[in-house]
């Protein structure tokens, strides 16, 4: 490919990452629960979700979910069910749960803090549908091997993605700090984290390819 090309996605890219998607809201609920380590294991976690879609994508295995009404469907709503899922569990932990859990967060926490993020991120449909809308904008069959071009705008875009969200992490988490000093801060936590999950899975039925 032209360096052209790679400056015109780069710049296309890092455009569309500004304006915050599932992703993003998803790392700014965990930051604001858990605080900014919890928000940035769950970047490395939606991060390795996001390589999983550019490796499926560049087989050609998402082009499944954009042909397959019913795989898409099925997907979507596994990854609704979760997201919902972690919202109920958190709307209905005690104040003092939430309390331990942001006040002393232990590698076994930041391990599955790791991996809900990755299936959250891998079993989001909306995300291989953007692959493979916006990236073939920018491949050129005639420059190459057109999987190893998706490879490189994976990765491209997995790094500018991977800066953005942790910025979005360390922005959500001082706002966690203002909250904390509230009266009743684990209860503020607690209902602002679990809706944001809520409403997430329901955002996340109505997948489409706009956005990531």
């Amino acid at each position: 490919m032209m360096d052209s090309t790679i400056w015109l996605f780069v710049i296309s890219a890092t455009a569309l990452l500004i304006m915050p998607g599932p992703a993003v809201f998803y790392i700014m609920a965990r930051s604001i629960d858990q605080g900014k380590e919890a928000g940035l294991v769950s970047v490395l976690g939606v991060s390795l979700g996001g390589a999983v879609h550019v490796l499926a994508g560049a087989a050609g295995v998402s082009a499944i979910l954009m042909t397959s009404a019913t795989a898409f469907t099925i997907v979507k709503y596994l990854g609704a069910v979760y997201l919902v899922y972690l919202g109920c569990k958190t709307l209905f932990s005690t104040s003092h749960e939430n309390h331990v859990a942001s006040s002393k967060t232990n590698h076994k926490k930041l391990w599955k803090i790791f991996y809900e993020s990755v299936i959250v991120e891998v079993m989001n449909p909306k995300t291989a549908l953007f692959f493979l809308a916006f990236f073939p904008q920018f491949i050129t069959p005639s420059a190459g091997s057109v999987p190893a071009q998706f490879l490189l705008l994976g990765t491209i875009f997995i790094i500018l993605a991977f800066i953005n969200d942790s910025l979005y992490a360390i922005l959500a988490a001082s706002i966690r700090k203002w909250i904390v000093g509230k009266k009743g801060h684990a209860k503020v936590v607690n209902k602002v984290t679990g809706y944001l999950y809520i409403v997430l899975g329901i955002f996340s039925t109505f997948a489409s390819p706009s956005n990531k």
